[in-house]
């Protein structure tokens, strides 16, 4: 099985399942046992029809006699993929994007005679007027945002910010790499990665943070194996560093919304390996996976336990030195590297804020007196940000808001929050805000 055919069930399994894309595309290119250069190109091709779908039929609608929304769901996809591969990539032969997509047409449509002779006349038709197809013009069919979304965006980040954000949400992310200093230095793994082929920048801004390119499977190196790195996004590890956790044996840490487990590694590592982090989840299925992350690291101090933080645990009261609560979001903010979340049906994520309050509201028995507790999102949306934490405080008066000591260059919104838009600092969109329980 080819890279376009991988892809293509991917799209499949997404649409028909409501499955997401990143999940499906991880189980699909192991099960297909696709080569290195094979698993590169169905992952864009699935990534770029998911980011470009608005556009790609802007364009359809230019090629087709008939209707877009009259297309049988797989000749939809087949047709966006072959669309993708004509008009958004360079080093794609238009001849083989054509003659692959026809191929897809008669092996999955033999039900629909006519497949193969629409895929060839469309996608033929889409290269005879490469140059001449009218460009989109309204940010929906430009970057591929419904346009009740782009409205409910606009509306929390401003017009200014807007464009350049529904931009960057349909570039490649980079792939960052947090460095594990309790075994290694930045400068050395460096050094290691090159060896294994592996491209590594320091980041601009984050301390012991690299930039990887032409990586392959990750889990296939040997640094990545002997735990001298994690993979985590600035923005998320910025959300642990704020907490400014101490490098003292007796701190205690509680991450009540953990998986995948990056924050609860980054802060046992803040603390020098010194620190108790006590990690949780409420999906079993994940402690074994924040548990395997944490021996392969070396991360003798974080030990995780299957909890839905919206439960009261009596053994944590009083406690804990530092709350991490990155909590249950809309995912606004991931929308490059989830590039499916930007079709969600806002309306059946409006009770969000409730859940969210929920979780901090539960947190705050957990926190010491003039310890610290830290809510972060990977939304932009100040139904689930600020105003999640003004309502918090308003029925936790022992509770204030603390500044927040940032990189140069980054700004808070305002005291103690601050939001992080797509765009701006090539990180994902992330919400920080912290607190402390007054002394």
């Amino acid at each position: 099985m080819g890279a376009r055919e991988t892809a293509l069930n991917v799209l499949i399994a997404c649409r028909q399942q409501a499955a997401w894309s990143n999940s499906v595309l991880k189980e699909y290119l192991i099960r297909d046992r696709l080569d290195r250069r094979d698993a590169a190109l169905a992952a864009r091709l699935c990534y770029g029809v998911q980011q470009n779908r608005g556009k790609l039929d802007f364009y359809l609608a230019q090629l087709l006699t008939g209707k877009v929304k009259d297309l049988h769901p797989v000749i939809h996809d087949i047709l966006h993929l072959g669309l993708y591969q004509i008009l958004e990539m360079d080093k794609i032969p238009t001849s083989a994007a054509v003659n692959e997509s026809v191929t897809l047409a008669k092996k999955y449509c033999r039900r629909q005679k006519f497949a193969p002779g629409l895929t060839n006349a469309v996608l033929r038709n889409a290269v005879r007027s490469m140059g001449t197809l009218k460009e989109p013009t309204k940010l929906e069919d430009k970057y591929s945002h419904p346009a009740e979304l782009i409205r409910l965006l606009a509306a929390d980040i401003g017009e200014a910010r807007l464009e350049p954000m529904l931009s960057a949400n349909n570039t490649v992310p980079p792939v960052v790499a947090q460095v594990n200093t309790l075994r290694t230095t930045s400068e050395n793994l460096i050094r290691e990665l090159e060896d294994e082929g592996v491209l590594a920048q320091m980041h601009p801004w984050m301390k012991d943070c690299l930039v990887l390119s032409a990586t392959g499977n990750l889990e296939q190196l040997k640094a990545f194996q002997e735990g001298l790195f994690y993979i985590q996004d600035p923005a998320s590890k910025l959300a642990v560093l704020c907490a400014q956790i101490p490098a003292e044996t007796n701190t205690q840490i509680l991450d009540c919304c953990a998986a995948p487990g990056g924050k609860s590694y980054a802060a046992a590592i803040a603390s020098k390996g010194n620190a108790k982090v006590q990690s949780c989840d409420i999906h079993p299925h994940k402690i074994g996976l924040i548990e395997a992350g944490a021996k392969r690291l070396g991360l003798s101090n974080v030990s995780a336990t299957c909890h839905d933080a919206t439960k009261d645990e009596p053994a944590w009261h009083g406690k804990m030195d530092v709350v991490l609560a990155d909590v249950p979001c809309s995912g606004y903010g991931i929308i490059r590297k989830k590039p499916d979340v930007r079709y969600k049906d806002p309306k059946t994520m409006e009770d969000l804020p409730q859940l969210q309050l929920q979780i901090l509201q539960t947190q705050t028995a957990y926190v010491k007196p003039g310890g610290t507790l830290m809510y972060s999102t990977c939304t932009l949306l100040k139904r689930e940000n600020a105003q999640v934490v003004e309502a918090f405080l308003q029925s936790n008066s022992d509770f204030y808001l603390e500044d927040l000591v940032l990189p140069e260059g980054i700004c808070q919104d305002r005291p103690g929050m601050l939001t992080l838009v797509p765009g701006e600092h090539d990180t994902d969109g992330f919400f920080i805000c912290r607190m402390r329980r007054k002394a």
